[in-house]
């Protein structure tokens, strides 16, 4: 237990609800979590599957029409062809990222992954007893991966490359060019690959490319997806996996062993996500779009602070190094004294250090209201230097 670390935006959360419950003024900037509803079609769908009486167990890798229903949207969507049998649907997209290194890493094997990344990656393969490797994922790269560094640090001993793309933190996208490249130096290795394409459905550019899709790489990547960000399903805790036969069987068992199956309810819900209207999350992507230009231009002109133009996802990954305070330190000062909460970079791993996680996960006019405090708290931190 002591090698699990906890997820930092979620103890911020709790301070800035204490903080609120003593009268202070928060904007939440801290929490991936969009601040839509669910739309109204999936959400009746729920209530019709419980009205129907589909409340009961559901197969551990998840109820049949729901994984034709994942498979015809990975084939038309990702442009992966993929058969029922390969998909586990899970509570949450976590499960998938906890069993997929459970399964593949021990001690003595190496996992590379991304950093800034999702804290959770690091803490599993803490856990596994195997070696973290990280991948880093640097500003002046636009945050992209090193594919030089990244050919360096593969060795016989690498089990398991993860990549998120489009990538929580930063915001950051892998170019059709780098996962190209990335397949080509694993193609040939005993390497699985961990495709962490949650946010895959929010971009601003080109369509991310899932590696799963490049030739000869189906059967060695192990797709993770969900419905909690494209569908403004957080708490409705659904996700799956995709992978090979063998692997899907073994992820199946875990399920057996652990939650049993995901709620039934969820998963009559999810179908109708999938196949349903696609109308809300055009509108959500159209949304996240004009917060994130007028977040990243606002940000640009505080003195100090320096911010790129994220790819896809709902954060950005301003650099706060100027003002000579750790990230921490920094987060910190911003919730207590200014009462914005957001993320200090080294939550994600530690070349986040020198940065601060914003999530525009909120509306226009909060945004605002948050340059504002940050502004302010620039300003105050810049005269005490």
């Amino acid at each position: 237990m002591g090698r699990l670390h906890n997820e930092s935006a979620f103890q911020i959360l709790a301070r800035a609800n204490e903080l609120e419950a003593m009268g202070k003024n928060i904007v939440h900037l801290e929490i991936g979590q969009p601040d839509f509803k669910t739309p109204n079609n999936i959400i009746e769908a729920a209530y019709k599957a419980m009205k129907d009486g589909k409340t009961g167990y559901g197969p551990s890798p998840g109820i049949v029409p729901l994984r034709e229903a994942i498979a015809q949207y990975c084939e038309d969507y990702k442009k992966v062809k993929t058969g029922i049998d390969e998909i586990v649907v899970t509570p949450g997209g976590k499960p998938v990222m906890f069993f997929a290194i459970l399964m593949l890493c021990q001690k003595g094997d190496e996992v590379i992954y991304p950093d800034p990344g999702f804290p959770i990656y690091e803490s599993v393969i803490n856990f596994a007893g195997a070696k973290p490797i990280p991948m880093p994922l640097l500003d002046k790269n636009n945050f992209r991966v090193d594919l030089d560094r990244l050919k360096k640090d593969i060795n016989e001993k690498t089990k398991l490359i993860i990549i998120n793309n489009p990538c929580n933190p930063t915001g950051g996208m892998f170019s059709r060019e780098d996962i190209l490249a990335i397949a080509e130096m694993v193609r040939e290795k005993d390497i699985y690959i961990l495709s962490d394409e949650i946010y895959d459905r929010i971009f601003y550019g080109e369509q991310p490319l899932s590696i799963a899709s490049v030739s000869g790489m189906k059967d060695k990547t192990i797709i993770l997806d969900g419905f909690s960000k494209s569908y403004a399903m957080t708490g409705w805790r659904l996700g799956y996996g995709i992978m090979n036969l063998e692997l899907a069987e073994q992820m199946s068992l875990l399920m057996v062993n652990s939650a049993s199956c995901a709620a039934t309810i969820t998963q009559w819900a999810a179908i109708e996500a999938l196949k349903g209207p696609q109308d809300a999350v055009t509108e959500m992507t159209a949304a996240f779009k004009e917060r994130r230009d007028y977040l990243v231009n606002a940000l640009n002109q505080i003195k100090g602070i320096s911010c790129a133009m994220p790819g896809g996802a709902f954060y950005v990954f301003p650099n706060i190094s100027s003002f000579g305070l750790s990230s921490k330190e920094f987060a910190k000062g911003l919730l207590e004294e200014a009462g914005v909460a957001a993320a200090g970079g080294t939550s994600f791993g530690s070349y986040g250090e020198g940065f601060l996680r914003i999530s525009y996960a909120n509306s226009l006019p909060n945004l605002k209201i948050a340059v504002e405090r940050i502004a302010g708290f620039c300003g105050t931190v810049a005269l005490q230097r």
